[in-house]
């Protein structure tokens, strides 16, 4: 069976709302959830932008769920910091937390006032981290001197078995390249050969661990409803991923979004007011081998599409 999961997602809720989301979430049927790990929003209508790791803390202790996040280090957080929050969480909620570790995005790592580097090099500088998170969450003490520095960095406190981490991958070159260094692979809603092949270069690169689907979605009582909640929440999430990764203000992303049209919006978001369409888009994604798929409706009132979902498509889904 695949897992269907809620995300919680930061940028559009505060964090006390999302808390009781995700509450919601679990007594509708949702087995598990993910989060979001920002410091800005990418529009103003978004509008909030928690702290991910105080509410995960938050979040374990009042559900019984699972949850996983999706993050960045070398930039806002030193790899040895997202080893202790990391080990902590898995310490205190033993199996039941994993974190994703990517290459980030200008716009949430600009505060630390580094220069962005190309892609190539931030991909460098995520290998170079897996390697430190790794070591440091199997008790070394780790020097490193390369684009990022550890001195003697330790932590004290780790599970007896660490926290699975992740790889979020939106193309099938990285999916491949950390395949065999991760313990497993998270992407999102794309159409579904671009997927199978994000699949398949994971698992022909060494991949054997879960893997993760997030679904962008966007359901109202009526499709244009539906369109406008798309619309208003999350065309700047529209734009070509390599353009998102370097876009360094929400004013950017707002002032490129208003380029697109509806066409664009819907490559992006699943739309649509009827649960059943929902249902075969979902079943589609699941036929394809994903373990896990963690659904995201896209506006900031989420009560009405959980109840909806709770009562109409998660008993639907395979």
């Amino acid at each position: 069976m695949t897992l269907i999961g809620f995300h919680a997602s930061h940028e559009q809720a505060s964090p006390s709302r999302l808390l009781e989301d995700v509450r919601l979430a679990e007594a509708a049927g949702f087995g598990a959830a993910m989060c979001s790990d920002h410091i800005e929003p990418w529009s103003h209508r978004q509008g909030h932008s928690g702290f991910a790791w105080s509410w995960l803390g938050a979040a374990l202790a009042t559900t019984d769920l699972r949850f996983g996040v999706v993050t960045a280090t070398g930039f806002r957080y030193h790899p040895v910091v997202t080893a202790q929050a990391t080990a902590t969480l898995a310490s205190m909620f033993p199996q039941r937390f994993w974190f994703a570790l990517g290459s980030g995005e200008h716009c949430n790592e600009r505060m630390s006032g580094v220069a962005w580097p190309l892609k190539e090099e931030r991909q460098q500088l995520l290998g170079e981290n897996l390697d430190v998170v790794r070591r440091l969450h199997a008790g070394e003490v780790v020097d490193h001197d390369g684009a990022v520095k550890v001195d003697r960095g330790r932590v004290w406190d780790r599970p007896e078995t660490p926290p699975d981490i992740l790889l979020p991958a939106l193309t099938p070159e990285t999916a491949g390249r950390f395949a065999d260094r991760v313990d497993g692979l998270v992407t999102v809603n794309a159409p579904l050969e671009d997927l199978r092949r994000i699949l398949g270069a994971y698992r022909d690169g060494g991949g054997r661990g879960r893997t993760v689907l997030q679904v962008h979605l966007s359901w109202a009582p009526t499709r244009e409803r539906a369109r406008e909640i798309a619309r208003e929440q999350w065309a700047t999430n529209a734009l070509p991923p390599d353009l998102m990764a370097e876009l360094a203000t929400p004013e950017e992303f707002e002032a490129r979004a208003a380029e697109l049209d509806d066409g664009d919006l819907e490559g992006a978001v699943i739309v649509s007011d009827d649960p059943a369409e929902h249902v075969d888009r979902l079943c589609e994604f699941a036929e394809l081998g994903f373990d896990e798929i963690y659904l995201h409706h896209v506006g900031p009132d989420q009560r009405p599409f959980i109840d909806a979902f709770g009562d109409t498509v998660l008993p639907y889904l395979p």
